[in-house]
């Protein structure tokens, strides 16, 4: 489980302070699919980073599977399978090479690691390319590896930023039914997307997030109840003004 608790972060910008949220909370339970929706900028990924102790809220703070991020973050780290939108890939290294290296970094055995990687290939549909150098991949193969990566150590909470973000439709559905797989097992899964398909598709309940706050809350019937409406992206314009450059 997951829970924040009035996360406020605040960004030096040219000299001026921008508040990127401004006390964001909510509770992800386990076993179930919970989506931060929003525009870009709206502080989805500040919040994900935040709950995976890559950043420090300024006020505010998140317990983790029983662990404060404040206090307790190395223990969080072991529980917490995280994807960023940035790969991170090592161009010169192959799947395999590089699950045996974070695997080894997580502190598993090395038959451990095998025998969670043929699961991972087998399950993303990598087992033909894990020998080949990542450099030759395309971006939605990278995302896979990337993925694999992030869920060598089997963790038990799953935080993944835009996971089908620039993906082809086959390899997005490989994405999305292998996250609704992970939750069926009972592990808490939190993702950040702009795409209201994904969530219509996979989220159990989700929040709407617009400039650092939450806007709305719940799962997708009852917003579209609360809202007289009969699709989500009827709600999410009611909420989110449109913008335009000056």
């Amino acid at each position: 489980m997951i829970e924040a608790k009035d996360l406020k972060k605040l960004f030096k910008s040219r000299g001026k302070a921008v508040e990127a949220l401004k006390g964001i909370s909510f509770t992800a339970e386990d076993g179930e699919i919970f989506g931060l929706l929003g525009p870009n900028g709206a502080g989805k990924t500040t919040t994900l980073r935040i709950l995976s102790t890559m950043l420090t809220p300024t006020s505010g703070t998140a317990v983790v599977e029983g662990h404060d991020i404040l206090k307790e973050p190395d223990e969080i780290r072991r529980k917490i399978g995280f994807l960023s939108t940035e790969t991170g890939l090592y161009d010169r290294l192959t799947p395999d090479d590089t699950l045996k290296f974070f695997g080894k970094l997580a502190g598993m055995e090395s038959s451990d690691i095998s025998k969670r990687a043929d699961y991972l290939f087998d399950r993303l549909d990598l087992k033909k390319d894990r020998k080949r150098l990542i450099s030759g991949f395309s971006s939605g193969m990278k995302q896979k590896v990337s993925i694999a990566r992030a869920l060598v150590h089997d963790p038990s909470v799953i935080v993944f930023d835009e996971p089908t973000n620039g993906l082809d439709v086959l390899t997005a559905k490989t994405v999305t039914d292998f996250l609704k797989e992970m939750r069926n097992e009972g592990k808490t899964v939190i993702i950040s997307t702009h795409i209201l398909s994904v969530v219509e598709k996979i989220c159990d309940r989700f929040v709407i997030i617009d400039t650092g706050r939450i806007v709305a809350e719940g799962t997708l019937a009852e917003l579209l109840e609360k809202y007289s409406a009969t699709e989500l992206e009827d709600v999410f314009f009611k909420l989110v003004p449109e913008r335009r450059d000056a």
